[in-house]
């Protein structure tokens, strides 16, 4: 288990919460600079959680990979890390709860049927509310659906600024239990953020338009609202994400300190010294942290540099 860093007890409590799908890359390691950064900038408590429920897509040996990259760049935990595996009997409580309270219902539909009759919505195609009455005949429950109305969610992004949503009509009823019987990361995220007594959400813009939808089970449940700043996403020159692109290779451990200066300097944020150790790199970057100098834009556009491991990549 990692060293804890000296933290105050001002009630600042931030997290990373990557998904063990692969090896940690470079979009990843710049929302947890900037939320490892943020944390400590304000003395408080910095946590890990492993978003491990997708088991289908978890590739073996990642979880530990991660963390064994994140201490080569010297980030430090406070608290034992948290495998969401570990924690299915509470999403399926608040998924009881929700029930309870008449918000969710069984849905038959398959994807292939939501993408012929669905409008486009902002985040894929609209769920048209098939089973919203109930199941038509001869159907069997796959999902379950979260019920939504026209209530707007507003919230105040610490990078992004003002955004706005209505769930029901940009996203439409969205699912809370997948066919596979595994919760949904909205159910689950916000589940875990409050067991954990998050305050401060700092990640990756793919997840801004999901924001509202964990706001709006954080209302029905009665659970707080963390602070959100979303990060922009970073690109190749082809607008590719990271998951689909040469950069999703992994970052090198090997050499943290050139990756980390590139990565703080995409952050906007004012350049460390040349010739600078790794903790000394982490002195002068969480001294100078300004969350404001972040680009408040939902993307961010690089080019890669080969290394000479050929399984690896280094920001150019």
């Amino acid at each position: 288990m990692p060293d804890s860093a000296p933290v105050s007890t001002n009630g600042y409590r931030g997290r990373f919460a990557p998904s063990p799908t692969g090896s940690l890359h470079l979009g990843s390691l710049l929302a947890a600079v900037a939320s490892y950064a943020d944390a400590r900038a304000h003395r408080g408590v910095w946590l890990v959680r492993l978003e491990d429920l997708d088991r289908p897509r978890e590739v073996p040996g990642a979880a530990d990979d991660i963390l064994r990259t994140l201490y080569a760049f010297g980030f430090r935990w406070d608290e034992p890390v948290v495998f969401q595996r570990d924690r299915t009997h509470a999403y399926q409580a608040a998924l009881d709860r929700l029930t309870a309270l008449g918000l969710t219902y069984p849905c038959g539909c398959s994807r292939a049927e939501i993408a012929r009759l669905g409008p486009p919505g902002i985040d894929g195609p609209i769920y048209p509310g098939t089973c919203r009455g109930g199941l038509p005949h001869g159907r069997h429950p796959r999902t379950i659906r979260c019920r939504t109305d026209t209530q707007r969610i507003d919230f105040s992004d610490r990078i992004q600024g003002m955004q706005s949503q209505v769930v029901g009509d940009s996203i439409g009823d969205f699912v809370l239990r997948r066919a596979d019987g595994i919760h949904a990361y909205q159910l689950a995220v916000i589940i875990d953020d409050a067991w954990q007594r998050v305050t401060h959400v700092v990640r990756g813009a793919d997840l801004l338009l999901s924001t509202p939808r964990q706001i709006l089970l954080q209302q029905a449940l009665g659970l707080p609202q963390p602070d959100y700043a979303h990060v922009p996403l970073l690109v190749d020159d082809a607008g590719r994400k990271l998951s689909k692109s040469l950069a999703a290779a992994p970052v090198d451990p090997s050499s943290p300190l050139a990756v980390l200066k590139r990565v703080w300097t995409l952050l906007g944020q004012e350049p460390p010294r040349s010739d600078c150790s790794l903790s000394a790199f982490w002195q002068q970057a969480i001294a100078r942290w300004r969350i404001e100098r972040v680009p408040a834009s939902s993307m961010l556009h690089f080019q890669l540099e080969r290394t000479e491991r050929h399984d690896q990549y280094q920001v150019g």
